[in-house]
């Protein structure tokens, strides 16, 4: 059965319902999944509980669930680029399960690994640490964390063959590859889909045996979080 499918609506077609887990990668917006996030908007369902480094920006992203409200609880580490998120969680409309970085990737590596938990210092005699289980290990303090799991992980790569082994590009390998392996279903878009066979086995990053179903991007805006520029000089560089 071939896990190509036509476009992001008809992949999550059957999957999605009211409360689940999901997770999306990226970074800023960087390698996010542009097409399913839009997908998942216009599916209406709600009261997800969304595991991801941020939320986008207010019109973008994750943010997009945001402002349909269809987003219940966040699992990040860096929220500072979304108003309505900071409107939302300071009214308490909005759910927040903060994460340092590294704990947050960890998390979802142990949870496609099968480890439910691991023990950490990062957080130790912080707001972090409230409510965890302590533990000493050579005279030191440290803090349990458990692993992360979603109902689907929605997933961007730059290349992929059609029985969904990934290759990722730069930024976007931050945590696009760990949440490939961390969902029941994962979904991921590609800018390239090649024939199997095509990709070096030595340049693979996610096998496809933790891929599900795989769609090709189209119409990807690839915005940039925050655009910098200088000055021109007076000789006009």
């Amino acid at each position: 059965m071939s896990k190509v499918y036509q476009n992001a609506t008809v992949a999550l077609e059957g999957i999605l319902f009211d409360g689940m887990t999901i997770m999306a990668g990226g970074f800023g917006l960087c390698g996010i999944p542009e097409n399913l996030i839009l997908a998942l908007r216009d599916s209406g369902a709600k009261n997800i509980t969304a595991i991801s480094n941020n939320a986008g920006i207010d019109d973008f992203g994750l943010g997009l669930l945001l402002q349909t409200r269809q987003i219940k609880k966040m699992v990040s580490s860096y929220v500072g680029e979304n108003k309505e998120f900071e409107r939302q969680y300071l009214a308490d409309e909005l759910e927040l399960e903060f994460n340092p970085q590294g704990t947050l990737a960890e998390r979802i590596r142990a949870g496609g690994a099968g480890i439910p938990g691991f023990y950490t210092k990062t957080g130790v005699g912080t707001l972090v640490a409230e409510g965890k289980e302590h533990k000493d290990f050579d005279g030191e303090a440290y803090i349990l964390e458990t692993g992360l799991k979603a109902d689907v992980s929605l997933v961007k790569a730059w290349k992929a063959d059609k029985e969904g082994n990934l290759v990722f590009r730069k930024t976007a390998r931050n945590f696009n590859p760990m949440m490939a392996t961390a969902g029941t279903i994962t979904i991921v878009e590609v800018e390239e889909l090649v024939e199997i066979g095509e990709l070096d086995p030595d340049q693979i990053h996610t096998p496809g045996i933790f891929v599900q179903r795989i769609i090709v991007s189209k119409n990807l805006e690839k915005r940039i979080e925050q655009l910098t520029t200088r000055q021109k000089n007076e000789e006009g560089n």
